[in-house]
């Protein structure tokens, strides 16, 4: 067994190498940016600091492998996000662990966004203003996945997910030089691909996390390129409460960090933690090191009988506040 431990901790370190190595360049922009937006109540709530946390329905979004140890056979969520400039964002996922997840675990992920009517516009350099309006257009973005995660032992779990993501911008409007009007589709659409790793040290509650999310080809509106927003992350967690002795009543304290790399903007450290007792309430707060706006988030969830809401407040400075609401459901 402890050769098997070895073997299990030694890939979780060639993997971490290995996807350093390739999430190490920087570029200027990165494309399709909704996918890095959390839409999960519970998980912004924690200030997204949840790469180690196992076992919640929203896990595809951040790291596969932790939808590895469901403790029911099928769990669910929806998710609204009242995101800034009026931009609402859904999220559904299912994840489905047949014959009490012998055969590893299912899960299935939406995402869609709504950008609203923006007002489009032409250069026309014989219109005093300088442009010509050529109506409204309503842009929008999708992405759905599936994935698999299994536990390997009764400490490490692998999962990983596919996902087709697409992004429509409305048409481009431009005069020919015959001064003719023309349009043209913005919309685009690739494969990504997310994949992860929880390592469960077996030291009380404390866990490892690993993960990459948004790999993929370089994807190209017209004559521009541009790279997905591809995340390296690691975690760790723990109750701490199982470090000290104390009241008999249920209730646990957990504690979450992140260390994130991302491919177009500086390194971040993201913190969470977790009030719950009896099981049914739970207390949430989070904060995003480097963020000018959006630092603080804080959150309350309520659960019973497999059926949980949860609901998360992020400060946005300027931007006002963003309001996240996620519904769940669980079957033993």
């Amino acid at each position: 067994m402890k050769r098997l431990q070895k073997f299990y901790i030694t890939a979780i370190i060639i993997g971490l190498f290995t996807s350093i190595s390739f999430s190490q360049e920087k570029l200027a922009q990165t494309g399709f940016n909704f996918l890095s937006i959390s839409s999960d109540a519970r998980a912004s709530a924690l200030g997204d600091a949840v790469n180690s946390l196992s076992g919640f329905s929203g896990a595809l979004a951040h790291n596969p492998a932790s939808m590895a140890d469901m403790q029911t056979m099928l769990s669910s969520s929806f998710s609204m996000n009242k995101w800034i400039a009026d931009i609402d964002y859904l999220a559904a996922s299912l994840i489905v662990a047949p014959y009490e997840g012998d055969y590893g675990t299912v899960g299935f992920s939406l995402q869609s966004v709504d950008y609203g009517d923006l007002e489009g516009t032409v250069v026309d350099r014989n219109n005093p203003n300088g442009y010509s309006e050529t109506g409204n257009f309503s842009p929008t973005a999708l992405a759905i996945g599936v994935g698999y995660a299994t536990m390997i032992s009764e400490q490490f779990a692998v999962g990983a997910q596919i996902k087709y993501v697409a992004q429509e911008l409305g048409e481009s409007t431009f005069m020919t030089a015959a001064g003719d009007i023309s349009t043209e589709k913005n919309k685009e659409s690739a494969l990504a691909f997310d994949f992860g790793t929880i390592y469960k040290t077996g030291i009380k509650s404390i866990a490892f996390g690993m993960s990459v999310t948004n790999y993929s080809e370089e994807v190209k509106f017209e004559e521009e390129g541009f790279q997905l927003p591809l995340l390296f992350t690691i975690g760790i967690s723990a109750n701490v409460f199982d470090f000290f002795k104390m009241p008999s009543f249920d209730q646990d304290l957990l504690v979450s960090f992140d260390w994130t790399h991302p491919r177009s903007h500086p390194e971040q450290i993201k913190i969470g933690a977790e009030y719950k007792v009896l099981d049914v309430l739970s207390l949430r707060g989070g904060y995003i090191g480097g963020n000018d706006e959006n630092s603080f988030s804080f959150g309350v969830g309520v659960s019973y009988f497999g059926v949980g809401f949860d609901y998360a407040l992020t400060p946005f400075g300027v931007f006002d506040n963003v309001h996240r609401f996620t519904a769940r459901l669980s079957l033993l």
